[in-house]
């Protein structure tokens, strides 16, 4: 019946730094609690310059959560790669894997707002050209030998753990991240279910002489996060906010050319409610949902969405653990 996620973007409206704290603190322990509960993935995301704290170095978290937890995955989704020194990038997910026993993956992302490049000093019209030479640094770097970059000579250690180098995926909705997975040879993560994106990229694998990865797309209909909840009009009252905030925020970021599950264009509680991209449903609805997405999709916890207050957020979280995941497992 699909994966058990949770995901962290740390998004939260007019905090001060000590109840930030109190959301960081919470997701350690919600990722703990993810680890020995048995969810499949922690997700975590990447963006800069935000009014709301949107999460700027998913890295830091991940190290944290990789000391705190065990087994469970870790994936940043996506990270934005050009915004990053390739080389000092290559340095901190090696270590990473290192630290997390080699449960560290990446979807690397363009990004959609120029302001971000803007505040890190890089040009956004070379953003293709650059994720491009960040991928080659990168797999280069991972091998632990020498290499010319820039007219200089690097060595990055200590290796990874995982060989040849921690999982990449390549992300975009478009054809252009299509083709520049199957270019390098790397897996590809569209945030949208399009059969044409996979069949190009399988395509383009072929015309490369590369083997094809994993392609990880979202089936139809898959909701940007779940709640579950005894009654889900009493918790939509109460979480609601939350969610709108979430969910308005991210569509004002999109500009036309991107297209992604987990827009939503709802401007009211009401409207957004209806529109499915954000659920709080029962623990029953939870599981017959988990039965549609299939073996390919996956329920996603945003515990701490939009701020969401984290006792209110453990109420979903705690009801999942112990009226939805065995139902889910029990029929896999």
């Amino acid at each position: 019946m699909g994966m058990a996620l949770i995901h962290f973007d740390m998004r939260a409206p007019g905090l001060e730094p000590a109840e930030s704290r109190r959301l960081y603190g919470a997701a350690l322990e919600m990722a703990s609690f993810a680890d020995k509960k048995g969810f499949d993935m922690c997700v975590l995301s990447e963006h800069h310059g935000t009014d709301d704290g949107y999460m700027p170095s998913p890295l830091m978290l991940g190290a944290a959560i990789a000391g705190c937890t065990e087994r469970i995955p870790m994936i940043v989704s996506a990270l934005l790669v050009p915004l990053h020194n390739p080389v000092r990038l290559a340095e901190d997910l090696a270590v990473l894997d290192l630290l997390s026993g080699g449960r560290i993956s990446i979807v690397t992302g363009l990004g959609y707002r120029p302001s971000e490049y803007e505040m890190l000093g890089i040009d956004w019209k070379t953003r293709g050209k650059r994720l491009d030479e960040c991928l080659e640094v990168l797999l280069e770097a991972w091998t632990g030998e020498p290499f010319e970059y820039q007219g200089r000579t690097v060595r990055v250690t200590p290796r990874p753990l995982q060989q040849p180098h921690p999982t990449v995926f390549v992300g975009g909705s478009g054809p252009a991240g299509a083709r520049r997975a199957a270019r390098f040879g790397l897996g590809y993560f569209p945030p949208i279910h399009d059969e044409s994106l996979r069949d190009l990229y399988y395509e383009e694998c072929r015309r490369h002489g590369h083997e094809p990865g994993w392609v990880m797309m979202p089936p139809v209909g898959t909701p940007a996060t779940v709640y579950v909840a005894h009654d889900p009009d009493a918790a939509w009252a109460r979480l609601g906010p939350y969610l709108l905030h979430d969910a308005m925020t991210y569509a004002s970021w999109q500009t036309p050319d991107i297209r992604s599950a987990a827009k939503a264009e709802g401007t009211t509680i009401e409207e957004l409610r209806a529109e499915g991209v954000y659920q709080i449903v029962t623990p029953d609805e939870c599981v017959d949902l988990a039965r549609r997405m299939g073996p390919n999709g996956g329920i996603t916890h945003k515990p701490l969405c939009g701020g969401c207050p984290p006792e209110l957020a453990w109420e979903s979280l705690e009801l999942f653990v112990d009226n939805v995941l065995p139902r889910m497992r029990a029929e896999v």
